[in-house]
């Protein structure tokens, strides 16, 4: 029989319909009755038929017709929300708009997979993951692996050894030895005492994230985890079931252990969870829509699901993934800033970069002449001026390669520990099974991700604080030859006046998240967690660190391609043509005042899409 999930105030109520012809108003009506069934003062409600309201969608809150049939608007197992006139709106259903807008894009079913085995995933693949391209399977090798060191876990039990973790307390309480009869109590105490969380929820594209993340960790087979429950993990990611992730409220040891307990509690069906069907709903009502069952837990499978540094580890990840994009992009952004201040190509002769030969700077110099010296794209621009007395330019143009340069080669450093990270066992205790025993050890410390985070967005910084600095020289009609910000008949019209402390505004508050918060350490857990790598913050920064640079580069983007409108007809070289084109195919030039927020949110999503990369014919590597 056809059923629907109804959101009734602060309850869930299922209503079955075995007439699909009947109204949304009376699904509205059948959900009222219930939910007043039970309450002493029929909740506040005076007549069900007299009660006005109304009926939306939970995922994306559009509002349904009354008069329409439930054949015509709803699918089995949807899930809807009843506003009764009056009531504040729940706030349940907006959550999935928080978090990530890099990520953010219309949820596909995939049908590719990924092959786990704990160690060949990649930060790539991890953001792939999260966009919603790929579905989840274990290798043979990893079901196999998972399956021996979970028999090592049973015979511990059947044995009556006592061993952290899985027949003890926790951290203080770890000298206290718990009965076999109520060892899944104690896993499941564990996850629920642990979502003590606080803050927005990550957005559903970082919870698929972190959760392919810990599955991946879990398919090495030292966790001690049976394969049951990790495929039930599998089914949950494969069903786009996403379990209510806080962003805050994790130090980075012993490992994210409240984030990963919110990702836990939504699996056993505790908390809320979403899905592309439901949106924010009740946990068990999200996994029953999609056929799943919670999870039940084992003896120590509490502990292996909360144990690790996977949400460091997975909006790292994120970051550096955005970071080698923007980076390749602000050589191009640079590339057509230097063309616009006509400034000389002379400072990117391969022979000054082989006498300081660190791999990034030769990089970005090579990008450089690619895009603005060569015989088969000419610039009329350059010519121009090929005969001017300028002997060289500022640094914020001639040394690109330098500055540019350390940032390339600060994201190789990270992105190495980072890919290391994500295909560590990272929970305690290890459970090795070819050895027939566990150990206890602190693979779950955060600090490598942590102090390699705060490095990243220390080095990526460096983009927008000399992107500022060009934004600057482009507005400033003294240092520029171009009109007073970048636009006719100012003091009428303001051009990039405001754009220009738009990015100085956000060049400072880089200037804030850029101190590292590895640097600190509170003990916790009464002295037995008595050094801690406060990674989660490192990760969280660090990624507004990098949107801050993609804002300022957009800005610069935006200026440089406004100066080219003074140049003309004077046309730059092919590849930087085509970076106009794409410019201008989303904002339109700047010929009198105009509202100039959007103008910034159109090029930022071309940045995020890499579309300038992709827009230059540019070898990307020497």
């Amino acid at each position: 029989m056809p059923r629907f999930t109804v959101h009734v105030r602060d309850e869930w109520l299922t209503v079955p319909c075995r007439d699909l012809s009947r109204t949304v108003q009376w699904l509205g009506l059948e959900a009222l009755k219930r939910y007043i069934k039970n309450k002493p003062d029929n909740g506040g409600i005076g007549s069900v038929q007299e009660t006005s309201f109304y009926v939306r969608r939970c995922q994306g809150q559009g509002l349904l017709d009354a008069d329409d049939t439930l054949e015509d608007t709803l699918e089995d197992n949807d899930f809807v929300e009843i506003v009764i006139d009056g009531d504040t709106v729940s706030p349940d259903f907006s959550l999935s708009q928080s978090g990530s807008g890099h990520l953010n894009s219309p949820y596909r079913e995939p049908n590719e997979y990924i092959l786990l085995d704990g160690n060949n995933l990649t930060s790539t693949d991890l953001v792939n993951l999260a966009k919603g391209l790929y579905m989840i399977k274990l290798t043979p090798e990893a079901e196999k692996k998972v399956g021996q060191s979970r028999a090592l876990i049973e015979n511990i039990v059947t044995e009556n050894k006592v061993v952290y973790g899985i027949t003890t307390g926790f951290g203080k309480f770890a000298q206290t030895v718990i009965p076999n009869s109520k060892l899944k109590e104690l896993q499941e105490n564990l996850v629920r005492s642990h979502s003590a969380g606080v803050g927005k929820p990550l957005s559903p594209e970082r919870s698929r994230m972190l959760l392919a993340l810990r599955i991946n960790v879990l398919a090495k087979g030292y966790s001690g985890i049976s394969l049951d429950t990790l495929h039930q993990m599998i089914e949950a990611f494969n069903a786009s079931c996403l379990s209510y992730v806080p962003e805050k409220g994790t130090v980075g040891a012993s490992g994210d252990l409240a984030p990963l307990s919110h990702l836990a509690l939504g699996l056993m069906g505790e908390g809320k969870m979403w899905s592309p069907k439901s949106g924010w709903a009740d946990a068990k009502y999200v996994l029953g829509a999609h056929g799943l069952k919670p999870i039940s837990l084992k003896p120590k499978e509490g502990l292996a699901l909360i144990n690790g540094t996977q949400m460091i580890t997975s909006l790292g990840s994120e970051a550096v993934e955005r970071a080698l994009a923007i980076a390749r992009q602000a050589d191009i952004i640079a590339a057509l800033t230097l063309e616009v201040l006509k400034g000389t190509t002379k400072a990117f002769d391969s022979d000054i970069h082989e006498l300081h030969p660190h791999p990034g700077q030769k990089e970005v110099a090579f990008r450089f002449r690619s895009l603005l010296d060569s015989d088969h794209h000419p610039s009329e621009i350059a010519e121009s001026h090929r005969f001017c007395n300028r002997v060289q330019d500022a640094y914020t143009l001639r040394c690109c390669p330098q500055v540019h340069g350390v940032v390339n080669d600060t994201i190789a450093f990270v992105k190495n520990i980072i890919d290391t990270e994500i295909n560590s066992a990272t929970d305690n205790p290890m459970v090795f099974a070819e050895r027939g025993e566990t150990i206890s050890g602190g693979n779950f410390h955060g600090e490598y991700p942590a102090k390699a985070l705060d490095y990243l967005a220390i080095g990526v910084h460096e983009l927008a604080a000399i992107s500022e600095r060009r934004i600057e020289r482009l507005c400033n009609s003294s240092l520029s030859e171009l009109p007073a910000f970048l636009v006719c008949e100012g003091g009428l019209n303001s051009g990039f006046m405001i754009a220009h402390c738009t990015a100085a505004s956000l060049v400072s508050e880089n200037k804030v998240l850029c101190h590292p918060s590895s640097v600190d350490s509170l003990s916790t857990s009464a002295a037995t967690e008595d050094h801690v790598s406060m990674g989660g913050w490192a990760a969280r920064k660090a990624l507004k660190v990098i949107e801050h640079v993609e804002q300022v580069l957009s800005i610069e983007l935006l200026a440089a391609c406004q100066g080219i409108e003074f140049l003309r007809p004077l046309r730059t070289t092919t590849p930087l043509e085509k970076v106009y084109d794409l410019v201008r195919s989303v904002a339109k030039p700047w010929i009198r005042d105009r509202f100039m927020a959007p103008d910034f949110e159109v090029v930022h999503r071309l940045l995020l899409d890499q579309k300038a990369s992709r827009k230059t014919i540019v070898i990307e590597s020497l």
